[in-house]
């Protein structure tokens, strides 16, 4: 029955989305309203078909630009994000050469980022700058690489210079983008807690295959994933991007530690301070 599922989910995904591509096109190229609502309609309902139950704590900003920094676990943080809110993410440049998976990352208006030259970073910063400038969400997962789902690793802090562009406050003066913490957790398969030994069933890290682990996280069943939104902060507020960046990896850790002990409601506003973490080695990630 499991394969049989597995099989029917990859079927209604590829006739849904190669209906939804030549739409999506038309409304990127003319600019279109649902250039930006279409990528939110179409993942819910892949949230649904893919059996991803999302509960949320908290609200994603609306209606400023806004950069979501997040801890990254899976391929499936795509789908969970999209399916969230209106966005677009912040991806490695290696997604840009895939094929089929760069046609859906250009789609949504991806942010492709070269990380081995200095000047391509700027260039990225300034293109998320100008994007953020513009009213879009963006995702950033400053990790830089996905893990095994079981912690957080350090953020790196580069593009979130972005954040230091001024928009208007409304009161005659400026104030610096802001930036809103997320933390994930995988928690359950079934609605049976998730334990740190099977949550590699959905982490895609390491030396894991794309599409054989894409097939394993079908077979292997429902997945119970808690989103939780923290308050937004701003460069002015922590006092410069890499503090600002440290500020948000200890939120971060701290949401996705209480959720994975099975703490229930908002993580406290008190966090830790940053703490070094070693972590497995790690390949390449989606975004």
């Amino acid at each position: 029955m499991q394969t049989l599922r597995a099989y029917g989910i990859i079927v209604v995904f590829l006739i849904v989305t190669l209906l939804g591509i030549p739409y999506q096109m038309l409304n990127v190229k003319l600019g279109l309203k649902a250039q930006r609502t279409f990528p939110w309609r179409y993942h819910r309902f892949m949230a649904k078909l893919f059996g991803i139950r999302i509960t949320t704590i908290g609200q994603p900003v609306a209606g400023e630009g806004m950069l979501i920094v997040a801890n990254h676990t899976s391929w499936l943080d795509i789908v969970i994000f999209s399916a969230l809110t209106p966005l677009s993410f912040v991806a490695k440049s290696e997604v840009a050469t895939w094929p089929f998976f760069s046609t859906l990352a250009n789609l949504q208006r991806t942010v492709f980022v070269e990380r081995t030259r200095r000047q391509a970073t700027g260039e990225a910063r300034d293109q998320i700058r100008d994007r953020l400038l513009a009213g879009d969400t963006l995702v950033l997962f400053p990790e830089g690489t996905s893990n095994d789902g079981n912690l957080v690793l350090p953020f790196k802090s580069a593009l979130m210079g972005a954040t230091e562009a001024r928009v208007d406050d409304g009161r005659g003066g400026s104030r610096a983008v802001r930036v809103q913490p997320v933390s994930t957790a995988y928690v359950g398969l079934y609605g049976i807690p998730l334990g740190r030994e099977n949550r590699p069933l959905f982490a895609w890290y390491g030396d894991m295959e794309l599409v054989p682990h894409l097939w394993e996280s079908l077979l292997t069943g429902p997945l119970d994933v808690i989103v939780e939104f923290h308050p937004p902060m701003s460069v002015d507020e922590a006092g410069g991007r890499k503090a600002l960046a440290a500020k948000a990896e200890a939120i971060i850790r701290h949401g996705q530690t209480r959720k994975l002990a099975g703490f229930a409601g908002p993580t406290p506003a008190e966090t830790p301070a940053p703490q070094p973490v070693s972590a497995p080695t790690l390949a390449p990630a989606l975004a």
